[in-house]
């Protein structure tokens, strides 16, 4: 546990996946990025699937709901799935159940991202996973997601969402919003056009979980490193440095959705021209659950 202010924030790692490193860091090539990442004989390299429990303003908030636990097996061998469920068993550890939950904010409606969103229940009908939490996620995430192109269909399942949006229980928000007292959720375009980021102020202190404005911390150090995910990568460009800027002058706590090395830490200017992430001694809060993680 960490406190930005009197915000109190968990890790939680919903599994592991395993992906093509050529995924991960798009045009940067392997002799660069492997110096952060081994990649293993098949060009992999982990992924965690980071998710936030929060308690901040009389509420109790998850950010983020990993892949869940409807994957298919081919996915699941596609993936080499390591620890599936990991965020209903963090929940757990921390004294907590899904019905305790009530609020429930989506970054973006890739699968990774909102897969725990839903449920399927014993009659094999989806439910929500949190069923007294409002849900929310940016309208234009939303359109995008409900008309994915050959580019994105891959990722954007409407299991995930549209369920919750017939039954009013998700919110489609329009541009920055603050959420909770000193919880914005704010749109940091690139990897998708209504991708938002979570900024944290509270007495004077301040922080953001990136998501995938910066999938691990490197591509926060490095303006020009990305992955081949992002839709519009010259916005993830300039929308980074507008947050590195950000992330200097109020030496803000950092958090990462998908790296199990460096998933949190504060950005500091060097004598080099790319500022370096110092990184912050904080677990997840089910660590042991992924030998990996070290």
């Amino acid at each position: 546990m960490f406190k930005i202010g009197d915000i109190e924030l968990h890790l939680i790692n919903d599994c592991i996946t395993m992906v093509d490193g050529g995924g991960a860091f798009g045009l940067v090539p392997r002799k660069l990025w492997q110096r952060y990442f081994t990649p293993d004989g098949d060009n992999r390299i982990p992924m965690t699937q980071t998710c936030l429990l929060v308690k901040a303003d009389g509420k109790t908030i998850v950010i983020d709901t990993g892949l869940g636990t409807k994957l298919t097996d081919k996915a699941r061998k596609i993936f080499n799935i390591q620890g599936e469920g990991g965020l209903s068993r963090g929940i757990s550890k921390l004294g907590l159940s899904a019905n305790d939950i009530d609020l429930v904010i989506n970054t973006h409606l890739h699968s990774d991202h909102c897969g725990g969103n839903t449920y399927y229940d014993e009659n094999g009908l989806i439910q929500p996973t949190f069923p007294n939490a409002e849900y929310v996620v940016q309208q234009r995430e939303y359109d995008d997601a409900m008309q994915p192109n050959e580019r994105t269909a891959a990722t954007y399942f409407p299991i995930n969402y549209e369920p919750l949006v017939k039954s009013g229980q998700m919110r489609l928000l329009e541009g920055d919003t603050e959420l909770a007292k000193g919880i914005w959720g704010i749109i940091t375009r690139g990897h998708t056009p209504a991708h938002m980021s979570i900024r944290f102020e509270s007495q004077d202190a301040y922080g953001a979980f990136l998501c995938d404005l910066a999938s691990y911390a490197v591509h926060f150090e490095r303006l020009g490193w990305m992955t081949a995910y992002d839709v519009e990568p010259l916005k993830t460009l300039e929308t980074k440095r507008i947050w590195q800027h950000w992330a200097l002058e109020h030496d803000a706590t950092l958090i990462f959705p998908h790296d199990g090395k460096r998933p949190i830490g504060r950005l500091k200017q060097t004598d080099d021209k790319n500022p370096l992430l110092e990184p912050l001694a904080e677990a997840f809060v089910n660590q042991e659950d992924y030998p990996i993680l070290g």
